[in-house]
């Protein structure tokens, strides 16, 4: 056998050994760590509702074997074994499930519990995404590290394809200034940092209070009247229903004279479309974007 013919032949031997078949993999988190694993994950914790989407719209979905509470979507998500919540992880169980790969929420979960979670020597991979185009990024990242490449890289392109075709659409409308409630006791609102602001400057809004810290600052009833927004919008599960009542925003009406009121632009969004930094928030940004364009006519009848 000539030497070129040994060549090929150990090249091909090698490609089909077993440790070629579980080759490193690696990406960057979003907390700039470089997370490496000997192989794809096949087992996976979900430590957030967001991260279970991402996780099923990367591929990976048939390898989580544990997730938080809430994690409802897609609706196979329901039936995985529950951890916890972000506010309080059974680590007792997590560690039971024999995960090779953990998926946490940076700022959500406990920094007490994420360093209980670093003693079970599990990689850790911190999802945390701010801006629309980072949900592209998350799910290929994912895909590396699932060894879903090929699916998660269509998911982002899908994605990618749909928030665009939303900002071509709505870039060159007249801005529309916004007041995006979180909550109303206390009264508390999102800075531009906040990927729902990202969203509402897709659809061409301004957010009112995008200067303002922290991320989720808490605001006086007073300031609002102040800023007097065109629109303002909020989150409630189920609130793209017709019958659905919007109880959040009905305080709103004793003040008639606001600009969002008299013209009747209080809008709210199914907080699942809009709130998870997942590929459904998408569906959120178009439902906001079209209640925006309401506002946006609303406003030009007006003047």
């Amino acid at each position: 056998m000539t030497r070129a013919a040994i060549l090929v032949l150990a090249l091909v031997v090698a490609a089909l050994s077993p440790c070629a078949a579980k080759a490193t993999v690696a990406a960057i988190d979003d907390a700039g760590n470089t997370v490496t694993l000997p192989a794809p994950a096949q087992r996976v914790v979900s430590l957030a509702p967001h991260v279970t989407e991402l996780l099923y719209a990367a591929g990976g979905g048939a390898k989580v074997v544990g997730a938080v509470a809430y994690s409802d979507y897609p609706p196979q998500a329901q039936k995985v074994p529950r951890v916890g919540d972000n506010r309080a992880l059974d680590l007792e169980r997590i560690a039971a499930l024999k995960p090779d790969l953990i998926v946490v929420w940076r700022h959500g979960n406990a920094q007490q519990q994420l360093d209980r979670l670093r003693d079970l020597h599990i990689p850790l991979f911190f999802s945390e995404p701010h801006k629309l185009d980072d949900v592209a990024t998350s799910l290929t990242r994912l895909g590396v590290l699932l060894g879903t490449e090929s699916t998660a890289q269509a998911a982002a392109g899908t994605y990618r394809r749909d928030i665009a075709q939303l900002r071509a659409r709505y870039a060159q409308r007249a801005p529309v200034s916004v007041f995006y409630e979180i909550w109303d006791q206390p009264l508390m609102t999102i800075n531009g940092s906040h990927m729902i602001s990202d969203v509402i400057a897709l659809c061409g809004g301004r957010n009112v209070f995008a200067t303002l810290d922290p991320l989720v600052p808490t605001v006086s009833t007073e300031a609002v009247l102040a800023v007097n927004p065109d629109a303002i919008v909020t989150a409630s599960q189920g609130a793209t229903s017709p019958d659905r009542p919007l109880p959040s925003l009905e305080r709103w009406r004793v003040w008639p004279a606001l600009t969002a009121v008299a013209r009747g632009n209080l809008f709210a969004i199914d907080g699942d479309l809009l709130t998870r930094p997942a590929p459904r928030i998408a569906q959120g940004a178009a439902q906001l974007c079209k209640d925006l364009d309401l506002a946006r006519s609303r406003n030009a009848v007006a003047h």
